[in-house]
């Protein structure tokens, strides 16, 4: 990669600020938070913006103000994310056609509307690290289903797999492509870490492709069980 080209992030969180440690080893990655992004920042002159933030804080306009102020020629790299199929109870793929309305939703179209080269990538389940399935919940009653997750690493990954190919547009799902059930990844979990599992009702089929990333990208995950996510 090129050491030359820029790269900005806005979001230093536990996701943001790893991927910039990893990132800053070929490319010039500054990381800034949402209060560093005032209209002189150097921000807005990046080749690349990878936009890493929650959906709080005045979420939508954040964005436009993103969208409206970095340079034509930038790219951007939005973090999504898989609950915009909350509509569905079967596999999907970035095909399916969205009509439940949703912030994510209104986040996605309001980016593809104001800049041409963008990439958006939807993430499945944030886990890795300290991000334990089950382990952050006391006892409870738990909806049952086949999980959507995601390692940090991989997302990591494949945001350098896309700044190392050029890839400048598309919208990809970004989920480990096996899926076990919610319990299975808690039964494990709790003979590892020692935490009651709680009890499962009910059932979500949903389960989120990334065939088209693994596809196009030629992209081979890190960590494909979620079962084996914390080995």
């Amino acid at each position: 990669m090129n050491k030359t080209k820029s790269v900005s992030i806005i979001g230093c969180g536990w996701l943001g600020k790893p991927l910039s440690d990893e990132l800053s080893k070929n490319l010039h990655v500054e990381c800034f938070s949402r209060q560093t992004t005032h209209d002189n920042s150097p921000f807005w002159q990046s080749d690349i913006v990878i936009i890493a933030i929650n959906t709080k804080d005045n979420y939508l306009e954040t964005l436009k103000k993103i969208a409206t102020l970095t340079k034509p020629a930038s790219n951007i790299i939005l973090m999504s994310s898989i609950s915009i199929y909350r509509e569905f109870d079967e596999e999907v793929d970035e095909s399916f056609e969205i009509t439940k309305p949703s912030l994510i939703k209104e986040a996605e179209e309001l980016v593809l509307s104001l800049r041409d080269n963008v990439i958006i990538l939807r993430l499945g389940g944030l886990m890795g690290d300290d991000r334990v399935a089950g382990k952050w919940k006391s006892a409870t009653d738990f909806s049952d289903g086949y999980v959507n997750y995601i390692h940090k690493d991989d997302v990591i990954n494949i945001v350098k797999n896309i700044i190392e190919n050029i890839v400048h547009i598309g919208i990809y799902n970004a989920v480990a492509p096996q899926h076990p059930t919610r319990e299975e990844v808690h039964i494990k979990n709790s003979q590892k870490f020692g935490y009651d599992i709680g009890n499962f009702n009910g059932f979500s089929n949903r389960i989120v492709s990334s065939d088209k990333l693994i596809e196009e990208l030629n992209y081979t995950f890190l960590h494909p069980n979620p079962l084996e996510f914390w080995d």
